[in-house]
């Protein structure tokens, strides 16, 4: 029996999310049947995480076991033969006996994709949340700078959560500013389309949690509210300030992390 991982990278607009489903086309679903395909006997993948319907992935982790005898440096040009064209494998590896791509994460980071533009453009619809109000950066790293360090993120946790832990260390929360891309015609610079990226880095996100801080920051960066008052919000409970969760669209799950190979085993076994 052999331990797999592999890196996949997919566009998820048109999936239920990445968790196996039975009544809608699911990432997962795709994923076993190509991989049951090739390894000859049916195959079930575990997942870093469950990117929701319309997220999006760079470098997604799966792991599975299979006795199935295709070389492991044959399996990406395989997978990408059979999949469809918005499911791209990256890389293929062995892994040491007992790891899983779920359990054995150190850290994950996400990318949220925020287009500012006068007029919606048909080319972003499905990969940015568009806004026709230019917000502040400035006031965007302010109120993201409040997330750094292990903070209890239960009012930032939309309803439907599995049983987690909601307390998290951030490593990494931050916005940048670049042009967007397009082909359209602009007949004023002074008011083109604007692409406002964050990032986020931890060592785990309870349900919606990005989506929902991107959402509060926001409205700081329009200045409806204090960028310091996401400090405030982060020893309240859920439903105690406004929230909302940000457009599925413009997230990303940019990659993940784990330890050493023999430190997944040990770490986990520790009480």
């Amino acid at each position: 029996m052999r331990t797999l991982k592999i890196t996949l990278s997919y566009d998820g607009t048109a999936y239920a999310g990445f968790q196996r489903q039975t009544r809608f086309p699911a990432i997962q679903n795709v994923v076993e049947d190509v991989l049951s395909r090739l390894c000859g006997e049916p195959v079930q993948v575990t997942g870093s995480g469950r990117t929701d319907a319309g997220v999006h992935a760079l470098g997604q982790v799966v792991s599975f076991t299979t006795e199935g005898r295709i070389p492991t440096e044959r399996l990406v040009r395989a997978l990408n033969t059979y999949l469809p064209a918005d499911i791209r494998a990256l890389a293929a590896e062995d892994a040491p006996e007992g790891f899983n791509a779920r359990k054995d994460v150190v850290r994950k980071e996400y990318l949220y994709v925020v287009q500012y533009t006068p007029v919606p453009d048909p080319f972003a619809r499905n990969y940015a949340w568009q806004v026709t109000e230019r917000p502040d950066l400035a006031l965007l790293n302010r109120a993201a700078s409040h997330i750094l360090g292990t903070h209890d993120f239960s009012g930032f946790q939309s309803t439907g959560s599995a049983p987690v832990s909601p307390v998290k260390t951030i490593f990494a929360s931050d916005w940048t500013q670049c042009p967007a891309p397009g082909l359209a015609t602009r007949h004023d610079d002074s008011d083109a389309p604007e692409r406002y990226v964050y990032r986020i880095a931890g060592d785990g996100f309870v349900y919606h949690m990005v989506r929902n801080l991107v959402w509060s920051m926001l409205q700081a960066g329009w200045g409806r509210k204090d960028p310091d008052a996401l400090a405030r919000e982060l020893e309240a409970p859920r439903g105690a300030f406004e929230n909302a969760a940000a457009p599925a669209q413009g997230l990303y799950l940019a990659s993940v992390t784990y330890p050493g190979p023999n430190e997944c085993i040990t770490r986990r076994q520790q009480p």
